[in-house]
């Protein structure tokens, strides 16, 4: 099992295909005028790659770390996996999770946590950066 994908976009969908992720806006840096802040609106991508072995349904968990390693976002699901063949793709799980009035406490390096089966895998960061001339987000 391993984490093929994480990141923070203001917008995401799984394609019709069902084989596809339309992302739009993907960023890794966020500047505010000031701290705590807050981003209105952002999208959580997380995608998920299981064991050939794994059947059955898992529970998941995504957190945002602040920069002392401490959660200020938690999100938790669950996912359906099936059992696949060597000639078949490995089964996937790409998570999109909309999130609003995410509150950042301080500036600095972020990182997403993503949990499922027991293990804990380190995904993107985000770097949140004070700048005064910036306007505050609409919220």
């Amino acid at each position: 099992m391993e984490l093929y994908l994480s990141l923070a976009c203001d917008s995401a969908r799984q394609a019709a295909s069902g084989t596809r992720i339309d992302v739009q806006g993907a960023f890794n840096d966020l500047f505010a005028p000031g701290f705590p802040a807050v981003q209105s609106r952002m999208v959580i991508v997380a995608g998920i790659e299981w064991d050939r072995s794994d059947d059955g349904s898992y529970r998941f968990r995504v957190d945002l770390l602040d920069p002392s390693g401490k959660p200020c976002l938690t999100v938790e699901g669950e996912t359906q996996v099936d059992r696949r063949a060597p000639d078949r793709p490995p089964a996937r799980t790409c998570l999109i999770m909309p999130v609003e009035n995410v509150v950042f406490p301080v500036p600095g390096r972020y990182r997403f946590s993503v949990s499922a089966k027991g293990r804990v895998f380190k995904g993107s960061a985000l770097h949140l950066f004070e700048d005064p001339d910036v306007a505050p987000a609409d919220g």
